[in-house]
């Protein structure tokens, strides 16, 4: 196949606060250890590598007492220039959704506020014409409906069943207009129905690759930027047609993200 790539323009937030300090996800443990530092050093590898790729980068001001705020994807969702805003599930990240809301108002764009709980990007996909929405953990699923009359595309429900992979982006990877990469097991079998109806060419990713959060993955349409721990879906990939660029931010893991969770799409 061809892939063909095109420059994107994310918002990302500097990991200055980060810390693990309560417990939303499996993945994280506030009795184990973590290094501010080097979360902070390897975020600026991942932007480095976007500005390599010749991406755009903006930066949203990180708030203190706000440690997950690095995870811009979680902030909002943006289709042609439309802004659905976010309410989180959990109390400890509240407070990031007004504070995104805030940015894309400040730079011109429409927000439009959720009544339902959505979590950004985390749960909500642009795929071509469609959005892939998540839901079994955080997104509910009456945002859908809602997503669909705010952004105006076709939505497509998809069943989360795993803990450990609780939003769309921990499962699933757009990789261009017409493809995905994703784990089956991490949805029910109604929704790997659904995946393998519209996908039947998709990259399929393993147990390991899910361990590692390789499927929280960005792709330009050509050049996927994932963790560089996932060896497995990397080659998967190149043999598909695509070319990886691994990165290691195993430091943010300890929160439950990684570089999709880093980055959210502005699409105006």
């Amino acid at each position: 196949m061809t892939t063909t790539a095109s420059p994107r323009r994310y918002l990302m937030c500097r990991p200055t606060h980060f810390a693990v300090t309560y417990r939303i996800n499996p993945w994280m443990d506030p009795t184990a250890p973590y290094d501010n530092a080097l979360a902070v050093r390897q975020w600026e590898t991942l932007r480095q590598t976007y500005l390599d790729l010749g991406h755009t980068v903006e930066l949203i001001e990180p708030l203190p007492g706000l440690p997950d705020m690095v995870f811009s994807a979680n902030g909002a969702t943006v289709v042609d220039g439309r802004v659905l805003a976010v309410q989180f599930r959990d109390a400890e990240r509240a407070d990031e959704a007004p504070a995104y809301a805030a940015w894309f108002r400040e730079h011109g764009f429409e927000v439009i506020e959720p009544k339902h709980t959505n979590e950004g990007e985390g749960d909500i996909l642009l795929a071509g014409d469609v959005l892939l929405a998540g839901t079994g953990f955080r997104t509910a699923h009456a945002s859908h409906a809602e997503t669909q009359e705010a952004l105006r595309r076709p939505v497509i429900t998809l069943q989360l069943v795993d803990p450990s992979l609780y939003h769309l982006d921990t499962a699933l990877c757009v990789l261009d207009e017409t493809n995905i990469a994703y784990l089956p097991a991490a949805f029910s079998p109604g929704s790997q129905a659904v995946l393998q109806q519209l996908y039947p060419h998709a990259v399929i990713a393993d147990a390991e690759d899910a361990a590692v959060l390789g499927l929280n993955a960005v792709s330009d349409g050509r050049t996927v930027v994932l963790p560089v721990q996932a060896t497995h879906l990397a080659a998967e990939l190149e043999k598909a047609g695509y070319r990886t660029v691994g990165v290691d931010v195993s430091e943010l893991r300890k929160a439950g993200g990684g570089p999709k969770c880093c980055t959210l799409e502005v699409r105006s």
